[in-house]
């Protein structure tokens, strides 16, 4: 059974700091283990892997995270503690699709939506991708591929661009989907912008077969590229790592771990039996 979805943010070498930061400001958060590479975490029941992974990539805006406040206080709250030593790009105000909404990048680079509105779910935290530039009109294109793919997957919103002879039909500015019960949201951005998707963002799949990971490995990275360590990005460059959900038990394992690491550092595809019988 594949396991849900959750987001992994790249860091240089401070991905514990963030991660305490990030309880320190949201309620209902908690850090859910933690060693010198990786630090999970959890806001509101969403998991989120915190990654020591170098200077290699960085996160950006191409992936932000809503958090829906039912609380006018709570997007009061959320926006001072998560701009301070940040940045601002729509400052916390009335727009057309919320009574009050902003978007803020942290003093570590990680972007967040704020929307005081309540979602009709128990996830209170919610993935958006951006699609850019020439990807801007494949947002349709991508949630269909996505729910067609995971199983327990249906698109849940779609609000279709103002109809103009220059804008292709059917394309979609805002989306929302579950994918395998996860929420996500995805975007069209009408303006250029200078970033795109990279593994700074990237999404964690969980899988408990050999087959499941065949199954993801294959579909998600058709069109697109795959990389080491599970790690791909599929045809619209968003990055996702393909996991067998054993692995953290076999890593921890005081005389396999090691081998287990150095059998998977030699991989693309995760395969399960290599790693058992390391």
């Amino acid at each position: 059974m594949i396991k849900p979805i959750y987001p992994c943010l790249w860091f240089d070498s401070n991905a514990k700091d963030a991660a305490d930061y990030y309880i320190s400001i949201f309620e209902n958060a908690k850090i859910l283990s933690h060693n010198l590479t990786v630090t999970s975490f959890e806001i509101s029941g969403t998991k989120f892997m915190a990654l020591n992974g170098g200077p290699t990539y960085q996160v950006n805006s191409a992936v932000s995270y809503f958090v829906y406040c039912e609380k006018e206080e709570e997007i009061d709250r959320l926006y001072t503690k998560l701009s301070a030593g940040g940045s601002i790009l729509m400052e916390l105000g009335k727009y057309n699709w919320a009574e009050k909404y902003a978007w803020v990048i942290d003093k570590f680079g990680v972007n967040w939506q704020l929307d005081f509105h309540g979602i009709n779910s128990a996830q209170k935290v919610v993935p958006c991708l951006l699609f850019v530039n020439e990807k801007k009109y494949k947002v349709k294109a991508a949630i269909n591929k996505y729910t067609a793919l995971f199983e327990n997957s249906s698109i849940l919103v779609e609000s279709p661009y103002i109809p103009s002879p220059e804008i292709p039909d059917n394309a979609v500015l805002f989306a929302q989907m579950k994918l395998n019960g996860f929420i996500m949201n995805a975007m069209s951005s009408p303006l250029p912008q200078k970033y795109d998707f990279t593994p700074g963002n990237s999404f964690v799949i969980e899988c408990d077969t050999q087959e499941e990971i065949d199954l993801m490995w294959g579909e998600l990275g058709m069109g697109g590229k795959y990389n080491m360590c599970g790690w791909l990005d599929d045809k619209y460059g968003v990055s996702w790592q393909v996991v067998p959900s054993i692995l953290p038990k076999l890593m921890s394992d005081p005389e396999r771990g090691p081998r287990v690491i150095q059998a998977f550092l030699k991989m693309q595809k995760f395969d399960i039996a290599a790693l058992e019988n390391a």
